[in-house]
C-alpha cells in the first residue's frame, strides 16, 4: 500500500529559555514556514492538533488558509478539532474557504476532543449541554449539522417577506468535494465503526481509551480492521482512508541525543476519567532502527496515511531537519515515496 506521510505539530509556545516560540505568533508564523519547508521535502501532509484555553495553536482556519495560500501541494489538515466548541455552520462556512483558498487540500480531522485542564469549557464558548447530553453526544449532533452543510443541505429557510417565496438555503460557500475529506478522531472501536456509519474518514487516535491487554500497535489495528468492516457493512460507494499518528526522533547529531537520548519507551497504560486505556510508545533512537520497528508496526503498515509529531518549540530549522531524516530513511520503510518538490515560495 502507497502511503502518505505528513507532521502534526501541537504549536505549543512558552516564553523561556531553549524554546524558538516565545509567544503565540511564533508558533504560528513558524508552523506556516514548516508547512514549506515539509513540502519542499516532499512532504504529504501539514497537519495542526487544536486545543483551547492551552498555549497551543486553537483557532484552526486563519492558519490553515495561510498555509494554504503560501503552498500548492501539501495537504493541510487538523487533528484534531474539538466539535463541542463549535458552531458548525459557521465552521462549515470557515471549512469551505479554507478549501478553496488551498485549491481543495483541506483534509479536515473533527472528534470529542481530548481531556482537558480547563472546567467545562465549551460552556464558556456558550455551548451548555441539553439535559442528558453527554460531551459525545454534542460532538457527534454538530459533526452531522456540520456534514449536512458542508454537503449543500438545506439548513436555513428565506424569509417570504422579503423575497416572497419560501425555500431552503444552504451557507456559501460550498467546495465539491471537501465531504469527502473529513475525518473522525476516534478512541476505541466503537467510535470507529460510528465514523464508518456516517462515512467519515479514520484518525486513529494515540490514545485509546481501552486496553485488551495487547501492544498498542496491534490494539489500533483491530480498530482499523473494524472500521473497515463496519464501512463495508454500510455500502458506501467510496473507499475510506485511515491515519495514525506516530511520535518519532531521530537521533542523527549530538544534539539529538541530548534532547531525545532517554526518550524511547513502551506502550503506556493507566485510567483516563476512570477508564483503563493505551498509550502508544514514542521512536526514538538512529534512523535505520526507527524504520525497522515502524515496519513491523501493525496499525501503521494498515494505514494509508502516517502523521509524525513535531517538537515544534525547537523552531524550524530543528523540525525540518526531522522531517529530512524520516523522509530519507524512515518512511521509504513503512511504503512511502515522495510527492515531487515544490521550491519555496518568496524565499
Amino acid at each position: 500500500m502507497k502511503k502518505k506521510i505528513g507532521f502534526l505539530s501541537f504549536g505549543h509556545w512558552r516564553n523561556v529559555n531553549a524554546s524558538q516560540t516565545r509567544s503565540a505568533a511564533d508558533a504560528l508564523l513558524q508552523t506556516i514556514e514548516l508547512a514549506e519547508a515539509a513540502e519542499e521535502l516532499g512532504v504529504d501532509g501539514a497537519f495542526v492538533r487544536v486545543h483551547h484555553f492551552e498555549r497551543q495553536l486553537a483557532s484552526p482556519f486563519p492558519l490553515l488558509s495561510a498555509i494554504g495560500a503560501r503552498t500548492s501541494r501539501i495537504e493541510i489538515g487538523t487533528g484534531v478539532i474539538d466539535m463541542r466548541y463549535e458552531n458548525p455552520l459557521y465552521m462549515a462556512e470557515e471549512a469551505a474557504a479554507a478549501d478553496l483558498i488551498s485549491g481543495g487540500r483541506l483534509q479536515l480531522g473533527v472528534s470529542r476532543g481530548s481531556p482537558e485542564t480547563v472546567l467545562r469549557g465549551a460552556e464558556a464558548f456558550g455551548y451548555v449541554p441539553a439535559e442528558g447530553e453527554t460531551a459525545a453526544d454534542a460532538a457527534r449532533t454538530k459533526t452531522e449539522l456540520f456534514l449536512a452543510a458542508i454537503d449543500g443541505a438545506a439548513v436555513a429557510r428565506t424569509d417570504p417577506a422579503r423575497t416572497g417565496i419560501s425555500g431552503g438555503l444552504a451557507i456559501q460557500p460550498q467546495s465539491p468535494g471537501l465531504r469527502d475529506r473529513i475525518w473522525w478522531g476516534a478512541g476505541t472501536r466503537a467510535t470507529a465503526q460510528w465514523a464508518a456509519g456516517i462515512g467519515v474518514n479514520l484518525q486513529s487516535s494515540t490514545l485509546l481509551s481501552e486496553d485488551t491487554g495487547v501492544p498498542f500497535d496491534q490494539l489500533q489495528a483491530e480498530q482499523i480492521e473494524s472500521f473497515r468492516k463496519a464501512w463495508r457493512d454500510h455500502g458506501h460507494d467510496r473507499e475510506p482512508l485511515v491515519s495514525v499518528s506516530r511520535s518519532v526522533l531521530p537521533i542523527t547529531e549530538d544534539i539529538d541525543r541530548l534532547y531525545f537520548g532517554d526518550s524511547a519507551q513502551e506502550d503506556q497504560i493507566g485510567l483516563l476519567e476512570g477508564v483503563r486505556s493505551r498509550f502508544g510508545r514514542t521512536y526514538a533512537g538512529e534512523p535505520d532502527q526507527i524504520a525497522e520497528e515502524l515496519a513491523r508496526d501493525e496499525a501503521v503498515r494498515a494505514a494509508d496515511t502516517v502523521l509524525f509529531t513535531v517538537p515544534n518549540q525547537l523552531g524550524v530549522a530543528y523540525n525540518a531537519r526531522i522531517l529530512e531524516a524520516i523522509t530519507k530513511h524512515i518512511a521509504p520503510a513503512i511504503g512511502w515515496t515522495p510527492a515531487a518538490a515544490v521550491p519555496l515560495r518568496g524565499r
